[in-house]
C-alpha cells in the first residue's frame, strides 16, 4: 500500500452494488485513490444509469454523482464464465463489496466465504437493509422505508402535518458512509494483523446513531416529534421568513441572543420574561417566532445578511436552492464543485469530497465510467488471452 499521493493507492475494490448504498461508499474510496472496478448486469448496468428523468445523452446524471473515478465491467453472475471472472477479480482485491438481499449473494455463489476461499485476507463488506441476522432480515428496504422506520420521519416536517421524507437519500447515503469508514478500519486491521474482515452493516442500524438528541429526548423518558425547522432545545434556532424569501438564525448562548435582539432594533425582547434564558425561549417557542417573523419580514434576505453577519457576527444565513448551492462565491473559492473531460460527452460536473489534506492528495481523476468501458483493459491486466476476452466481450452482445 503506497504511503504517498492519494491514501487509498494501491487499494483494489470490487463493488458488485447497485443504486447508492455501496455506491457511495466506493464512491468515497475512490476519492481517496482505490481503485474501484464496478461489476455491472451486461446490457444493462447498475439500475442509477438509468434513474431519472432527467437525462444527458441518455444516462443520468444522478449516476454520474456517486461514480466518478470508478471502472466498469460487464459480467453476468448467473454464467460460469462470468463468475470466473469475478472470482478472478476479488483473487487480486482488496475489497469486496455488496448490497444484496441476505441470501442472494450465497445464490449467486459470491457470498463470503467463497470469496475468501479465493482471496483469505480480503474485506468483505455486505450491505442490506436490516443486516443479515434477526426477523426482518430477508425484508427488501430502500432508502423511504429506512427513513420511516428509524424515526427520521416522525420528527421531520411541520408539528400540525403528516410524516416528511428528508429530501435527500439520507439512509443511503449514511449507510455508504459508515460502509467506507468500516472498510477503511478494516484495512487498517489488516495492516497490523494480517487478516481479512468481513462486515455485516444494515441501513437501519447504520441509521439509529444519528438520531442524537432526539434518542437523547427518548432516554429521558419523553416523546420527540415534528418541529418544522425549530429545534428541541435551542431557540431561535429555525427558519423564519423575510420579505423574499427565508433565513435561518442560530443563538446558541445568551451572548447572540442579546446581539441578535440588538441587531434587529429589538432590545425589548432581550428584557421579555418569556424569553429570558434558553430554557424560557423553548418554552414559549411559538411565541418568539411569531415576535421575531414579524421583524424579518420587514427586509430581504440579503439585508438581513448585512445586518446581521456582516455587521453583528450573528449566526445566519440563508435557504439557499440546489444551484446556488452549488455555485457560489464560497464553493468557488473551496473547489467544491469542479468539472472533468470525457472525450464523448465533454465536460463533467464533479462533486469533489471535502477531505483536504495537508500532507496527502486526494480527488476524482477520471469522469464516471460508461457501461462496460473497462471490460477489456482489467481483464487484459489480469492476464485473460483474446479468446477469453472475447468471451467476456459477448456477455455484453
Amino acid at each position: 500500500m503506497s504511503h504517498d499521493g492519494r491514501i487509498l493507492e494501491g487499494v483494489n475494490v470490487v463493488d458488485l452494488t447497485t443504486f447508492v448504498t455501496g455506491g457511495f461508499c466506493s464512491l468515497m474510496l475512490a476519492n481517496q485513490g482505490a481503485d474501484v472496478v464496478k461489476v455491472e448486469r451486461p446490457g444493462m448496468g447498475d439500475d442509477n444509469r438509468h434513474s431519472g428523468p432527467p437525462f444527458i445523452d441518455g444516462e443520468s446524471p444522478y449516476f454520474w454523482t456517486v461514480n466518478y473515478g470508478k471502472k466498469s465491467v460487464e459480467l453476468d453472475l448467473k454464467s460460469e464464465t462470468g463468475r470466473k471472472a469475478l472470482y478472478d477479480l476479488a483473487g487480486e482485491a482488496d475489497v469486496f463489496l455488496q448490497n444484496y438481499r441476505p441470501g442472494t449473494a450465497a445464490r449467486l455463489e459470491v457470498d463470503e466465504e467463497t470469496i475468501r476461499s479465493y482471496n483469505d485476507d480480503i474485506v468483505y463488506c455486505a450491505i442490506s437493509a436490516f443486516g443479515q441476522t434477526g426477523p426482518w432480515r430477508e425484508r427488501p428496504g430502500y432508502d423511504l422505508m429506512i427513513q420511516g422506520m428509524s424515526g427520521i420521519m416522525s420528527i421531520t416536517g411541520e408539528d400540525d402535518g403528516r410524516p416528511v421524507k428528508v429530501g435527500l437519500p439520507t439512509t443511503d447515503l449514511i449507510t455508504g458512509m459508515w460502509a467506507a469508514f468500516g472498510i477503511s478500519n478494516a484495512l487498517y486491521r489488516r495492516e497490523l494483523t494480517g487478516e481479512g474482515e468481513y462486515i455485516d452493516l444494515g441501513m437501519l442500524d447504520a441509521a439509529l446513531p444519528w438520531l442524537t438528541k432526539q434518542a437523547g429526548k427518548v432516554f429521558a423518558g419523553e416523546s420527540p416529534s415534528r418541529m418544522g425547522t425549530k429545534d428541541p432545545v435551542l431557540a431561535p434556532y429555525q427558519t423564519f421568513e423575510t420579505a423574499d424569501g427565508y433565513l435561518n438564525v442560530a443563538c446558541l448562548n445568551q451572548k447572540l441572543w442579546r446581539g441578535l435582539c440588538e441587531a434587529i432594533d429589538r432590545p425589548e425582547l432581550a428584557d421579555d420574561d418569556r424569553f429570558e434564558t434558553n430554557g424560557d425561549r423553548v418554552e414559549h417557542m411559538d411565541e418568539l417566532e411569531a415576535e421575531l417573523e414579524s421583524t424579518f419580514r420587514d427586509r430581504t434576505t440579503d439585508e438581513w445578511m448585512t445586518t446581521l453577519v456582516d455587521e453583528a457576527g450573528i449566526p445566519a444565513g440563508p435557504v439557499a436552492d440546489v444551484e446556488d448551492a452549488l455555485y457560489n462565491e464560497q464553493t468557488e473559492a473551496r473547489d467544491a464543485v469542479t468539472t472533468i473531460e470525457d472525450p464523448d460527452r465533454g465536460t463533467i460536473p464533479v462533486i469533489e469530497h471535502p477531505l483536504n489534506y495537508d500532507r496527502a492528495e486526494s480527488g476524482f481523476e477520471s469522469p464516471p465510467p460508461r457501461l462496460g468501458e473497462h471490460t477489456r483493459s482489467v481483464f487484459e491486466a489480469l492476464g485473460y488471452d483474446e479468446d477469453e476476452l472475447e468471451a467476456l466481450e459477448a456477455m455484453s452482445e
